[in-house]
Protein backbone atom coordinates (compact mmCIF):
# COMPACT_ATOMS: atom_id res chain seq x y z
CA UNK A 1 0.00 0.00 0.00
CA UNK A 2 1.44 3.37 -1.05
CA UNK A 3 0.76 6.17 1.42
CA UNK A 4 -0.16 9.62 0.20
CA UNK A 5 2.74 12.02 -0.13
CA UNK A 6 1.40 14.31 2.61
CA UNK A 7 1.14 11.40 5.08
CA UNK A 8 4.67 10.23 4.24
CA UNK A 9 5.87 13.77 4.92
CA UNK A 10 4.10 13.83 8.32
CA UNK A 11 5.64 10.48 9.30
CA UNK A 12 9.12 11.69 8.32
CA UNK A 13 8.63 14.80 10.43
CA UNK A 14 7.43 12.69 13.39
CA UNK A 15 10.42 10.35 13.09
CA UNK A 16 12.79 13.28 13.08
CA UNK A 17 11.15 14.58 16.27
CA UNK A 18 11.34 11.27 18.17
CA UNK A 19 14.94 11.75 19.42
CA UNK A 20 14.08 15.25 20.60
CA UNK A 21 10.92 14.06 22.37
CA UNK A 22 12.80 11.15 23.95
CA UNK A 23 15.52 13.51 25.18
CA UNK A 24 12.97 15.91 26.64
CA UNK A 25 11.16 13.04 28.37
CA UNK A 26 14.44 11.72 29.80
CA UNK A 27 15.32 15.20 31.08
CA UNK A 28 11.89 15.62 32.67
CA UNK A 29 12.09 12.23 34.39
CA UNK A 30 15.68 12.78 35.58
CA UNK A 31 14.83 16.23 36.96
CA UNK A 32 11.74 14.78 38.71
CA UNK A 33 13.82 12.01 40.33
CA UNK A 34 16.47 14.54 41.36
CA UNK A 35 13.98 16.88 43.01
CA UNK A 36 12.08 14.07 44.74
CA UNK A 37 15.27 12.42 46.02
CA UNK A 38 16.69 15.70 47.31
CA UNK A 39 13.48 16.55 49.16
CA UNK A 40 12.62 13.15 50.63
CA UNK A 41 15.75 11.01 51.09
CA UNK A 42 18.04 11.31 54.11
CA UNK A 43 21.01 9.16 53.15
CA UNK A 44 23.46 11.18 51.05
CA UNK A 45 25.19 8.28 49.28
CA UNK A 46 21.88 6.65 48.34
CA UNK A 47 20.53 10.00 47.14
CA UNK A 48 23.58 10.56 44.93
CA UNK A 49 23.34 6.98 43.63
CA UNK A 50 19.68 7.31 42.66
CA UNK A 51 20.20 10.70 41.02
CA UNK A 52 23.18 9.36 39.08
CA UNK A 53 21.21 6.33 37.94
CA UNK A 54 18.32 8.52 36.77
CA UNK A 55 20.62 10.69 34.64
CA UNK A 56 22.95 7.97 33.32
CA UNK A 57 20.35 5.29 32.58
CA UNK A 58 17.59 7.01 30.59
CA UNK A 59 14.07 5.82 31.50
CA UNK A 60 15.38 2.68 33.25
CA UNK A 61 16.84 4.70 36.14
CA UNK A 62 13.61 6.63 36.66
CA UNK A 63 11.56 3.44 36.45
CA UNK A 64 13.75 1.71 39.06
CA UNK A 65 13.47 4.73 41.33
CA UNK A 66 9.69 4.69 40.95
CA UNK A 67 9.57 0.99 41.86
CA UNK A 68 12.29 0.74 44.49
CA UNK A 69 13.35 4.18 45.65
CA UNK A 70 10.14 5.73 46.99
CA UNK A 71 8.89 5.01 50.50
CA UNK A 72 5.12 4.81 50.18
CA UNK A 73 4.50 3.54 53.69
CA UNK A 74 2.94 6.05 56.07
CA UNK A 75 2.24 4.24 59.35
CA UNK A 76 2.59 6.99 61.93
CA UNK A 77 -1.18 7.42 62.13
CA UNK A 78 -1.70 3.70 62.71
CA UNK A 79 0.79 3.65 65.59
CA UNK A 80 -0.74 6.76 67.16
CA UNK A 81 -4.30 5.42 66.85
CA UNK A 82 -3.25 2.13 68.42
CA UNK A 83 -1.40 3.91 71.22
CA UNK A 84 -4.54 5.94 71.96
CA UNK A 85 -6.61 2.73 72.05
CA UNK A 86 -4.12 1.17 74.47
CA UNK A 87 -4.30 4.24 76.69
CA UNK A 88 -8.11 4.04 76.75
CA UNK A 89 -7.82 0.37 77.66
CA UNK A 90 -5.40 1.31 80.45
CA UNK A 91 -7.77 3.92 81.88
CA UNK A 92 -10.76 1.58 81.59
CA UNK A 93 -9.37 -1.46 83.40
CA UNK A 94 -6.35 -0.13 85.28
CA UNK A 95 -3.86 -2.51 83.67
CA UNK A 96 -0.19 -1.64 83.80
CA UNK A 97 1.10 0.22 80.76
CA UNK A 98 3.42 -2.69 79.92
CA UNK A 99 0.45 -5.04 79.89
CA UNK A 100 -1.41 -3.06 77.23
CA UNK A 101 1.41 -2.24 74.85
CA UNK A 102 3.14 0.91 76.09
CA UNK A 103 6.93 1.20 75.85
CA UNK A 104 6.97 4.03 78.39
CA UNK A 105 8.38 3.81 81.88
CA UNK A 106 11.66 4.22 83.76
CA UNK A 107 14.82 2.32 82.84
CA UNK A 108 15.97 -0.51 85.06
CA UNK A 109 19.34 0.29 86.70
CA UNK A 110 22.17 -0.92 84.47
CA UNK A 111 25.92 -1.38 84.92
CA UNK A 112 27.91 1.85 85.00
CA UNK A 113 30.00 0.82 81.99
CA UNK A 114 26.80 0.44 79.95
CA UNK A 115 25.29 3.77 81.01
CA UNK A 116 26.35 5.51 77.79
CA UNK A 117 24.89 2.97 75.38
CA UNK A 118 21.78 2.67 77.56
CA UNK A 119 21.20 6.42 77.34
CA UNK A 120 21.77 6.45 73.59
CA UNK A 121 19.32 3.61 72.88
CA UNK A 122 16.72 5.11 75.20
CA UNK A 123 17.00 8.49 73.47
CA UNK A 124 16.86 6.84 70.04
CA UNK A 125 13.92 4.49 70.58
CA UNK A 126 11.99 6.01 73.47
CA UNK A 127 11.70 2.50 74.92
CA UNK A 128 12.52 1.60 78.50
CA UNK A 129 15.24 -0.87 79.50
CA UNK A 130 13.27 -3.55 81.35
CA UNK A 131 14.65 -5.88 84.02
CA UNK A 132 13.60 -9.41 84.92
CA UNK A 133 13.83 -11.12 81.55
CA UNK A 134 15.00 -14.61 80.59
CA UNK A 135 16.60 -14.90 77.14
CA UNK A 136 17.60 -18.38 75.96
CA UNK A 137 19.53 -19.00 72.72
CA UNK A 138 18.01 -21.67 70.42
CA UNK A 139 20.55 -22.96 67.91
CA UNK A 140 19.10 -23.83 64.49
CA UNK A 141 15.61 -25.11 63.86
CA UNK A 142 16.52 -28.26 65.80
CA UNK A 143 16.20 -26.32 69.07
CA UNK A 144 13.91 -23.47 67.98
CA UNK A 145 11.12 -25.27 66.16
CA UNK A 146 10.25 -27.89 68.82
CA UNK A 147 10.21 -25.16 71.50
CA UNK A 148 7.97 -22.91 69.39
CA UNK A 149 5.61 -25.75 68.47
CA UNK A 150 5.35 -26.83 72.11
CA UNK A 151 4.51 -23.24 73.09
CA UNK A 152 1.74 -23.09 70.48
CA UNK A 153 0.34 -26.41 71.66
CA UNK A 154 0.34 -25.09 75.23
CA UNK A 155 -1.36 -21.79 74.34
CA UNK A 156 -4.47 -20.95 76.33
CA UNK A 157 -5.21 -17.27 75.55
CA UNK A 158 -3.61 -16.22 72.24
CA UNK A 159 -0.93 -16.81 69.62
CA UNK A 160 0.58 -14.10 67.41
CA UNK A 161 3.18 -14.89 64.75
CA UNK A 162 4.97 -12.60 62.29
CA UNK A 163 7.61 -13.88 59.88
CA UNK A 164 9.21 -12.97 56.59
CA UNK A 165 9.21 -16.47 55.04
CA UNK A 166 6.64 -19.14 55.98
CA UNK A 167 7.05 -22.00 53.52
CA UNK A 168 4.44 -24.68 53.03
CA UNK A 169 6.95 -27.52 53.49
CA UNK A 170 7.62 -30.01 56.29
CA UNK A 171 8.53 -27.32 58.80
CA UNK A 172 5.78 -24.93 57.73
CA UNK A 173 3.17 -27.69 57.77
CA UNK A 174 4.12 -28.56 61.36
CA UNK A 175 3.53 -24.93 62.36
CA UNK A 176 0.31 -24.69 60.37
CA UNK A 177 -1.04 -27.83 62.04
CA UNK A 178 -0.14 -26.47 65.50
CA UNK A 179 -1.83 -23.15 64.75
CA UNK A 180 -4.95 -24.94 63.53
CA UNK A 181 -5.02 -27.07 66.69
CA UNK A 182 -4.79 -23.89 68.79
CA UNK A 183 -7.69 -22.33 66.89
CA UNK A 184 -9.75 -25.49 67.33
CA UNK A 185 -9.18 -25.24 71.10
CA UNK A 186 -10.70 -21.76 70.95
CA UNK A 187 -7.41 -19.85 71.18
CA UNK A 188 -7.38 -16.63 69.13
CA UNK A 189 -4.58 -16.82 66.52
CA UNK A 190 -3.17 -14.06 64.32
CA UNK A 191 -0.51 -14.76 61.66
CA UNK A 192 1.23 -12.08 59.58
CA UNK A 193 3.47 -13.13 56.66
CA UNK A 194 5.34 -10.68 54.46
CA UNK A 195 3.73 -10.68 51.01
CA UNK A 196 7.04 -10.89 49.14
CA UNK A 197 8.68 -13.33 51.56
CA UNK A 198 5.56 -15.48 51.30
CA UNK A 199 6.27 -15.96 47.61
CA UNK A 200 9.28 -18.17 48.38
CA UNK A 201 6.71 -20.95 48.68
CA UNK A 202 4.74 -22.06 45.63
CA UNK A 203 1.55 -22.23 47.67
CA UNK A 204 0.63 -19.23 49.83
CA UNK A 205 0.74 -20.04 53.54
CA UNK A 206 -1.69 -17.18 54.16
CA UNK A 207 -4.26 -18.77 51.85
CA UNK A 208 -3.54 -22.21 53.32
CA UNK A 209 -4.13 -20.99 56.89
CA UNK A 210 -7.25 -19.06 55.97
CA UNK A 211 -8.70 -22.13 54.30
CA UNK A 212 -8.23 -23.99 57.59
CA UNK A 213 -9.88 -21.27 59.67
CA UNK A 214 -6.82 -19.43 60.99
CA UNK A 215 -6.87 -15.61 60.83
CA UNK A 216 -3.88 -14.69 58.65
CA UNK A 217 -2.82 -11.68 56.61
CA UNK A 218 -0.10 -10.67 54.15
CA UNK A 219 1.99 -7.60 54.91
CA UNK A 220 1.86 -4.99 52.13
CA UNK A 221 0.90 -7.16 49.13
CA UNK A 222 2.06 -5.67 45.79
CA UNK A 223 -0.78 -4.61 43.53
CA UNK A 224 -0.82 -3.95 39.80
CA UNK A 225 0.26 -1.74 38.15
CA UNK A 226 2.93 -1.29 40.83
CA UNK A 227 3.89 -4.97 40.86
CA UNK A 228 7.33 -4.26 42.33
CA UNK A 229 6.42 -1.02 44.10
CA UNK A 230 7.05 -2.49 47.53
CA UNK A 231 9.90 -4.89 46.74
CA UNK A 232 12.13 -3.16 49.27
CA UNK A 233 9.66 -2.17 51.99
CA UNK A 234 9.35 -5.60 53.52
CA UNK A 235 8.48 -6.86 56.99
CA UNK A 236 11.61 -8.83 57.88
CA UNK A 237 10.65 -9.25 61.55
CA UNK A 238 10.41 -12.65 63.23
CA UNK A 239 8.18 -12.44 66.29
CA UNK A 240 6.00 -15.04 67.98
CA UNK A 241 4.19 -14.42 71.27
CA UNK A 242 2.10 -17.00 73.11
CA UNK A 243 -0.44 -15.94 75.77
CA UNK A 244 1.23 -12.52 75.87
CA UNK A 245 3.90 -14.07 78.09
CA UNK A 246 6.30 -16.24 76.08
CA UNK A 247 8.05 -14.74 73.09
CA UNK A 248 10.36 -15.98 70.36
CA UNK A 249 12.46 -13.77 68.13
CA UNK A 250 15.73 -13.80 66.19
CA UNK A 251 16.76 -14.38 62.62
CA UNK A 252 15.00 -17.64 61.76
CA UNK A 253 12.26 -17.93 59.15
CA UNK A 254 9.91 -20.90 59.04
CA UNK A 255 11.19 -23.28 56.39
CA UNK A 256 12.53 -26.81 56.17
CA UNK A 257 16.12 -25.72 55.53
CA UNK A 258 16.54 -24.62 59.15
CA UNK A 259 15.58 -28.03 60.58
CA UNK A 260 19.01 -29.62 60.17
CA UNK A 261 18.17 -32.86 61.99
CA UNK A 262 15.73 -33.67 59.19
CA UNK A 263 18.59 -33.41 56.64
CA UNK A 264 17.06 -30.82 54.30
CA UNK A 265 18.29 -30.50 50.73
CA UNK A 266 19.48 -26.91 51.33
CA UNK A 267 20.48 -26.63 55.02
CA UNK A 268 20.64 -23.19 56.65
CA UNK A 269 22.16 -22.45 60.04
CA UNK A 270 20.54 -19.76 62.18
CA UNK A 271 19.90 -18.57 65.71
CA UNK A 272 16.64 -17.82 67.50
CA UNK A 273 15.75 -16.93 71.09
CA UNK A 274 13.13 -17.82 73.67
CA UNK A 275 12.13 -14.72 75.66
CA UNK A 276 10.14 -14.40 78.89
CA UNK A 277 9.58 -11.41 81.13
CA UNK A 278 8.39 -7.79 80.81
CA UNK A 279 10.06 -7.17 77.41
CA UNK A 280 7.62 -9.65 75.79
CA UNK A 281 5.01 -6.86 75.96
CA UNK A 282 7.18 -4.82 73.59
CA UNK A 283 7.44 -7.75 71.19
CA UNK A 284 3.66 -7.99 71.20
CA UNK A 285 3.39 -4.22 70.75
CA UNK A 286 5.55 -4.40 67.61
CA UNK A 287 3.37 -7.20 66.25
CA UNK A 288 0.17 -5.32 67.10
CA UNK A 289 1.27 -2.21 65.18
CA UNK A 290 2.11 -4.30 62.09
CA UNK A 291 -1.18 -6.18 62.41
CA UNK A 292 -3.24 -3.01 62.77
CA UNK A 293 -1.48 -1.51 59.73
CA UNK A 294 -2.18 -4.64 57.67
CA UNK A 295 -5.73 -5.45 58.79
CA UNK A 296 -7.17 -2.52 60.73
CA UNK A 297 -7.76 -4.73 63.79
CA UNK A 298 -6.54 -3.38 67.14
CA UNK A 299 -5.28 -6.05 69.56
CA UNK A 300 -6.28 -4.89 73.05
CA UNK A 301 -6.49 -6.23 76.54
CA UNK A 302 -5.50 -9.32 78.48
CA UNK A 303 -6.12 -11.67 75.56
CA UNK A 304 -2.97 -10.36 73.91
CA UNK A 305 -0.98 -8.64 76.68
CA UNK A 306 -0.06 -10.17 80.03
CA UNK A 307 1.42 -8.45 83.11
CA UNK A 308 4.72 -10.35 83.05
CA UNK A 309 6.72 -10.53 86.28
CA UNK A 310 10.44 -11.16 86.71
CA UNK A 311 11.62 -14.32 84.97
CA UNK A 312 15.40 -13.89 84.84
CA UNK A 313 18.44 -11.60 85.14
CA UNK A 314 18.51 -10.02 81.66
CA UNK A 315 17.86 -6.32 81.14
CA UNK A 316 16.26 -5.99 77.71
CA UNK A 317 14.75 -3.38 75.42
CA UNK A 318 12.92 -3.75 72.12
CA UNK A 319 14.41 -1.90 69.16
CA UNK A 320 12.05 -1.54 66.21
CA UNK A 321 13.39 -0.21 62.94
CA UNK A 322 11.77 0.51 59.60
CA UNK A 323 11.13 3.04 56.82
CA UNK A 324 8.57 4.96 58.89
CA UNK A 325 8.76 6.70 62.27
CA UNK A 326 11.46 4.25 63.43
CA UNK A 327 13.80 4.87 60.51
CA UNK A 328 17.48 4.87 61.40
CA UNK A 329 17.07 3.35 64.87
CA UNK A 330 19.22 0.28 64.26
CA UNK A 331 21.97 2.19 62.49
CA UNK A 332 22.10 4.65 65.39
CA UNK A 333 22.29 1.81 67.92
CA UNK A 334 25.06 0.06 65.98
CA UNK A 335 27.12 3.24 65.69
CA UNK A 336 26.62 3.99 69.37
CA UNK A 337 27.60 0.50 70.49
CA UNK A 338 30.79 0.59 68.40
CA UNK A 339 31.83 3.94 69.86
CA UNK A 340 31.19 2.65 73.40
CA UNK A 341 33.20 -0.57 72.90
CA UNK A 342 36.31 -0.82 75.05
CA UNK A 343 37.61 -4.37 74.73
CA UNK A 344 36.01 -6.33 71.90
CA UNK A 345 33.29 -6.41 69.26
CA UNK A 346 31.92 -9.54 67.61
CA UNK A 347 29.57 -9.41 64.63
CA UNK A 348 27.88 -12.37 62.97
CA UNK A 349 25.81 -11.57 59.88
CA UNK A 350 24.93 -13.34 56.62
CA UNK A 351 25.04 -10.12 54.56
CA UNK A 352 27.57 -7.34 55.13
CA UNK A 353 27.14 -4.15 53.11
CA UNK A 354 27.19 -1.34 55.69
CA UNK A 355 27.25 2.30 54.69
CA UNK A 356 30.33 4.51 54.84
CA UNK A 357 29.67 5.73 58.39
CA UNK A 358 29.43 2.20 59.80
CA UNK A 359 32.49 1.05 57.86
CA UNK A 360 34.55 3.99 59.09
CA UNK A 361 33.39 3.49 62.67
CA UNK A 362 34.38 -0.18 62.51
CA UNK A 363 37.83 0.84 61.27
CA UNK A 364 38.21 3.42 64.03
CA UNK A 365 37.03 0.92 66.64
CA UNK A 366 39.76 -1.51 65.59
CA UNK A 367 42.37 1.26 65.39
CA UNK A 368 41.50 2.25 68.98
CA UNK A 369 42.75 -1.20 70.02
CA UNK A 370 39.36 -2.87 70.37
CA UNK A 371 39.38 -6.46 69.09
CA UNK A 372 36.91 -6.69 66.20
CA UNK A 373 35.82 -10.09 64.85
CA UNK A 374 33.53 -10.30 61.84
CA UNK A 375 31.95 -13.67 61.00
CA UNK A 376 30.58 -13.99 57.44
CA UNK A 377 29.58 -16.93 55.25
CA UNK A 378 32.29 -18.03 52.84
CA UNK A 379 29.44 -18.29 50.34
CA UNK A 380 25.96 -16.94 50.92
CA UNK A 381 22.78 -17.62 48.97
CA UNK A 382 23.21 -14.30 47.07
CA UNK A 383 26.42 -14.27 44.97
CA UNK A 384 25.98 -10.61 43.96
CA UNK A 385 26.13 -9.58 47.63
CA UNK A 386 29.21 -11.75 48.15
CA UNK A 387 30.97 -9.94 45.29
CA UNK A 388 29.92 -6.47 46.49
CA UNK A 389 31.06 -7.24 50.03
CA UNK A 390 34.71 -8.12 49.27
CA UNK A 391 36.05 -4.65 48.37
CA UNK A 392 34.96 -3.37 51.81
CA UNK A 393 36.78 -6.12 53.67
CA UNK A 394 40.27 -4.99 52.63
CA UNK A 395 39.69 -1.70 54.48
CA UNK A 396 38.69 -3.51 57.66
CA UNK A 397 41.59 -5.95 57.47
CA UNK A 398 44.02 -3.07 57.05
CA UNK A 399 42.63 -1.49 60.23
CA UNK A 400 43.16 -4.68 62.21
CA UNK A 401 39.72 -6.27 62.07
CA UNK A 402 39.66 -10.06 61.89
CA UNK A 403 37.38 -11.57 59.22
CA UNK A 404 36.29 -15.21 59.50
CA UNK A 405 34.54 -17.05 56.66
CA UNK A 406 32.25 -19.85 57.81
CA UNK A 407 31.92 -22.98 55.65
CA UNK A 408 28.68 -24.48 54.39
CA UNK A 409 25.94 -24.86 55.41
CA UNK A 410 25.05 -21.21 54.89
CA UNK A 411 24.98 -19.37 58.24
CA UNK A 412 22.00 -17.02 58.49
CA UNK A 413 22.67 -16.04 62.14
CA UNK A 414 22.67 -12.41 63.31
CA UNK A 415 24.59 -11.39 66.45
CA UNK A 416 26.28 -8.25 67.72
CA UNK A 417 28.30 -8.55 70.95
CA UNK A 418 30.16 -5.69 72.66
CA UNK A 419 32.59 -6.20 75.54
CA UNK A 420 31.39 -8.59 78.25
CA UNK A 421 27.74 -7.77 78.94
CA UNK A 422 25.98 -6.19 75.92
CA UNK A 423 24.35 -7.97 73.00
CA UNK A 424 21.96 -7.20 70.18
CA UNK A 425 19.85 -10.06 68.84
CA UNK A 426 17.12 -10.15 66.22
CA UNK A 427 16.45 -9.91 62.50
CA UNK A 428 18.72 -7.11 61.24
CA UNK A 429 21.51 -7.72 58.74
CA UNK A 430 24.42 -5.30 58.24
CA UNK A 431 23.21 -4.04 54.86
CA UNK A 432 21.18 -1.22 53.35
CA UNK A 433 18.10 -3.37 52.92
CA UNK A 434 17.87 -4.08 56.65
CA UNK A 435 19.08 -0.69 57.85
CA UNK A 436 16.96 1.54 55.59
CA UNK A 437 14.42 -0.38 53.56
CA UNK A 438 12.87 -3.15 55.67
CA UNK A 439 11.01 -3.42 58.97
CA UNK A 440 13.18 -5.15 61.57
CA UNK A 441 12.96 -6.09 65.25
CA UNK A 442 15.79 -6.63 67.71
CA UNK A 443 16.37 -6.91 71.43
CA UNK A 444 19.12 -4.99 73.18
CA UNK A 445 20.25 -7.17 76.11
CA UNK A 446 22.44 -6.35 79.13
CA UNK A 447 23.66 -9.55 80.80
CA UNK A 448 27.13 -11.05 81.21
CA UNK A 449 25.94 -14.66 81.33
CA UNK A 450 24.02 -14.31 78.06
CA UNK A 451 27.07 -12.75 76.39
CA UNK A 452 29.24 -15.63 77.63
CA UNK A 453 26.78 -18.12 76.08
CA UNK A 454 26.71 -16.27 72.78
CA UNK A 455 30.47 -15.74 72.80
CA UNK A 456 30.96 -19.49 73.17
CA UNK A 457 28.81 -20.02 70.06
CA UNK A 458 30.87 -17.48 68.14
CA UNK A 459 34.13 -19.09 69.30
CA UNK A 460 32.89 -22.47 68.11
CA UNK A 461 32.10 -21.07 64.68
CA UNK A 462 35.41 -19.23 64.47
CA UNK A 463 37.10 -22.56 65.10
CA UNK A 464 35.34 -24.00 62.06
CA UNK A 465 35.92 -20.95 59.86
CA UNK A 466 38.70 -19.84 57.53
CA UNK A 467 40.50 -16.60 58.32
CA UNK A 468 40.56 -14.07 55.50
CA UNK A 469 43.64 -11.91 54.99
CA UNK A 470 44.61 -9.09 52.67
CA UNK A 471 46.91 -11.33 50.65
CA UNK A 472 44.02 -13.65 49.79
CA UNK A 473 42.00 -10.71 48.45
CA UNK A 474 44.95 -9.46 46.42
CA UNK A 475 45.57 -12.91 44.92
CA UNK A 476 42.18 -12.88 43.23
CA UNK A 477 42.30 -12.76 39.42
CA UNK A 478 41.95 -9.28 37.97
CA UNK A 479 38.62 -10.23 36.40
CA UNK A 480 37.23 -11.17 39.82
CA UNK A 481 38.51 -7.95 41.38
CA UNK A 482 36.82 -5.90 38.65
CA UNK A 483 33.61 -7.91 39.07
CA UNK A 484 33.65 -7.27 42.81
CA UNK A 485 34.30 -3.55 42.36
CA UNK A 486 31.45 -3.24 39.86
CA UNK A 487 29.12 -5.14 42.19
CA UNK A 488 30.19 -2.84 45.01
CA UNK A 489 28.86 0.14 43.07
CA UNK A 490 25.40 -1.39 43.44
CA UNK A 491 25.60 -1.59 47.24
CA UNK A 492 23.16 1.32 47.79
CA UNK A 493 20.51 -0.70 45.92
CA UNK A 494 21.23 -4.14 47.43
Amino acid sequence: MILPMWLQSVLREAQSLLPVLATLLHLALAVSVTLHALLTRRNVSATVAWIGLAWLAPFVGALLYLMLGINRIKRAGVALDLKAAWQREHRRNGSSLAAIGSAAGPDAPCAQELAGINRLVRQTTGNALLGGNAVTPLVDGDAAYPAMLAAIDGARRSVTLATYIFDLDDAGSAFADALVRARQRGVPVRVLVDAVGGRYSRISMVAHLRARGVTAAAFLPPRLPGLLAYANLRNHRKIMVVDGAHGFTGGMNIRAGHWLAKQPAAPIRCLHFSVQGPVVADMQRAFAIDWAFSTGEALLGSTWFAPNGDCGPVLARGVSDGPDGDIGHMRQVMLGALTCARRRVRIVTPYFLPDEALLTTLQITALRGVGVDLMLPARSNLPLLDWAMRPQLSRLLAAGCRVHLSPLPFDHSKLFLVDDAWSLIGSTNWDARSLRLNFEYNLECHDAQLVRQLDALVEQRIGQARALDTAALERQPLANQLRDRLAGLLSPYL
